[in-house]
């Protein structure tokens, strides 16, 4: 598979990253260990978690996610080394979401840091992480004060590279100009939202990246699910994540509602015609065209069970002609924004 940088640090990783929330809840264990296996079997080497997985996230799960891959890795007999592992510390607690851990009182400072590695460097049963990212901003804190810290880290081994989560442009270049300022090291990644029904990181974002020497780490390619086709015509498909969604509590609602809707619906339609046309699994075609942006290091993807997983990992081997890329950026520029 083929390998990418991540930013300008010395990691490389495989094109397509294994996105890990599922493990612990659509996800058991064993299969969990399945799609381990055939995923390093397929050729991906990166593999990224946080420490709030599984999603939804809850007190009394809340870890299980890191937990489990240490346990994979330790069981499996898996060499450190042959594997890049991401992780991510909470966001603030104060905000659109309080996340189950430390009491409810998360922060993004220097003593949170910590303790979030600690907590999930033993969970993963390592000693180091090869990239820490920050699951989401506080725009309101100075960014010096976990700058310091993450650079301390990075200078005792503990990571080896660091990164941004759910970030704004302007969070991007305040993290990137401080770390300038203290003489301390940049932010390599930002792991945002991207898929062919949500273009938005294409507006700044992108051109930050490519300018900065910061690589995308897209999650969610196929919008949630939605680009597979399963949720047409108002369908909700039996253990899948927005059919419990629709049906859970308010915040779950307006988030499976702002991914699914009348618009994303027509667009996921447009663009599975043009995958069918082409002889491409509307799944494979939507993870490929992710990866096919030069802003772009690796594409997380996400299973739930082992069935899924041999049409994500065979958008690898996928190239999109520049004429249905073309086709395509002229689809979503006549139905902008279908996500909201």
């Amino acid at each position: 598979m083929e390998k990418r940088r991540l930013g300008k640090s010395g990691i490389v990783v495989s094109v397509i990253g294994l996105g890990t929330m599922t493990f612990g809840q659509q996800a058991d264990k064993e299969e969990s260990y399945k799609i381990m296996d055939a995923a390093v079997e397929g050729g991906i080497d990166f593999f990224d978690t946080a420490e709030i997985y599984p999603v939804p996230s809850s007190k009394e799960l809340a870890g299980l996610t890191e937990e489990w891959i240490g346990d994979w890795m330790q069981d499996k007999s898996i060499k450190r080394e042959s594997l890049i592992i991401a992780s991510k510390i909470a966001g603030p607690a104060h905000g659109w979401f309080n996340p189950p851990v430390r009491s409810d009182k998360a922060a993004i400072d220097g003593f949170n840091i910590r303790r979030a590695l600690e907590g999930s460097l033993k969970r993963l049963k390592t000693d180091y992480i090869d990239l820490y990212q920050i699951h989401w901003p506080d725009h309101d804190m100075r960014a010096l004060d976990a700058l310091e810290t993450i650079d301390d880290l990075i200078r005792e081994g503990k990571i080896r590279s660091y990164g941004l989560s759910n970030e704004t442009c302007y969070g991007l270049m305040k993290w990137l100009s401080g770390a300038d300022a203290a003489g301390l090291r940049r932010a390599d990644t930002i792991q945002n939202n991207f898929s062919v029904n949500n273009r938005r990181f294409e507006d700044e974002l992108s051109a930050a990246c490519l300018a900065e020497g910061v690589s995308s780490l897209p999650y969610s390619p196929l919008a949630g699910g939605v680009l597979s086709g399963k949720y047409n015509a108002g369908a909700k498909p039996k253990g899948a994540r927005f059919s419990a969604y629709l049906d859970g509590p308010a915040r779950q609602r307006k988030m499976a509602s702002r991914f699914f809707n009348d618009r994303a619906e027509e667009n996921t339609k447009a663009i599975m015609e043009i995958a069918n046309r082409e002889g491409i699994d509307p799944v494979t075609f939507a993870i490929a065209w992710s990866k096919q942006h030069k802003f772009v290091a690796s594409t997380l993807i996400g299973v739930s069970e082992l069935s899924q997983l041999p049409a994500h990992i065979a958008a690898a081997e996928i190239t999109i002609s520049e004429k249905v890329m073309a086709e395509i950026d002229e689809l979503t520029s006549a139905n902008l924004y279908p996500m909201g």
